[in-house]
């Protein structure tokens, strides 16, 4: 049998990131915390957590971390189901579901979904963000039960969902455009104006730069790794950037953000991938989920059912 007391000091350490305050969380001592952490890594024959301020789990530790992640979401599960196995303790443990989400999604469509189920199950949300482009590492390390990703095929394991697409317009200040594009966005003006990108994932400034001119032109750039501090950047002229329409809609329709070309956008589809370990038991979360997608987004998932829309690994068309 597998010493889930054990576990679940493990898992209340890296949670609270000290041993006190897991001893805190766990209504034991911290000497207590210890010997459990301790016995459970001799058994495994491997250290679970690196010491110090905050501890931080080990490869091993995240394995322990996640299996208790989702006892706890099957323990939710079954309690929902027969209330009277939860009657003992006074304060029920709430399950938590790990999501991974682009930065965009996260700012303009997808916290109505999360607040839709969190008020419909109680369920704790532990969100990560991520490039769409590479939320899959995170399904595929088994560090997370569902993300917003751009990839269709689905994961082997998991469960794929159609959302819609996001739509990006290369924009910028009215005074930023005269200043650096008086004739015209040509590829010369273009290397010289500064862009604004989120991060070293972020490649739709280069994207849409390779568009326009048939290669990517070199140019200066700014670092923002905030979506709405991104909107504000070019609201005051430090940068051309490539916003999602939810955000900029407002400010081209008033003339405080224009188009650098007008019309040339980019449209980035977006899938909901689940781990099918953790489906049934999120079933609620995908179907908020694929709401909201169906009232935000371009050509939006069906709103009324998720199930015949649902494509597993077994099920989905190889590549040729």
């Amino acid at each position: 049998m597998i010493d889930y007391s054990g576990l679940e000091a493990v898992f209340a350490v890296i949670e609270e990131g000290s041993f006190d305050r897991a001893a805190g969380r766990l209504n034991v001592t911290p000497s207590a915390i210890s010997h459990r952490v301790k016995g459970l890594e001799d058994r495994m024959g491997t250290a679970l957590i690196v010491r110090g301020t905050p501890c931080l789990p080990t490869e091993a530790g995240r394995r322990v971390s996640r299996h208790i992640e989702r006892v706890h979401l099957l323990e939710a599960s079954l309690q929902e189901d027969y209330p009277g196995l939860a009657a003992r303790q006074a304060r029920p443990r709430p399950a938590k579901a790990r999501v991974v989400v682009n930065a965009d999604s996260l700012s303009t469509w997808c916290m109505e979904a999360f607040a839709d189920f969190t008020d419909r199950t109680g369920c704790m949300l532990d969100l990560a963000m991520e490039d769409q482009n590479f939320a899959l590492d995170w399904l595929t390390k088994g560090e997370a039960d569902a993300a917003v990703t751009a990839t269709e095929s689905a994961l082997a394991g998991c469960d794929v969902h159609r959302l819609g697409t996001l739509r990006y317009h290369a924009t910028a200040s009215p005074g930023f455009v005269r200043h650096y594009f008086p004739d015209g966005v040509t590829e010369e003006a273009f290397a010289g104006a500064p862009s604004l990108t989120f991060n070293r994932k972020d490649a739709l400034q280069r994207r849409w730069s390779c568009e326009m001119f048939g290669r990517h032109v070199e140019h200066p750039t700014h670092w923002v790794p905030s979506s709405t501090a991104f909107v504000d950047a070019a609201l005051r002229g430090m940068g051309w950037g490539m916003n999602p329409e939810h955000l900029v809609a407002d400010h081209l329709a008033s003339g405080c953000l224009i188009e650098l070309v007008p019309g040339r956008v980019i449209d980035i589809p977006l899938y909901w991938q689940i781990n099918r370990i953790s489906a049934d038991l999120l079933k609620e979360l995908t179907a908020s989920v694929l709401r909201s997608a169906g009232r935000h987004l371009r050509g939006g998932a069906a709103t009324s059912s998720f199930g015949p829309r649902a494509r597993s690994a077994m099920s989905a068309p190889n590549p040729t």
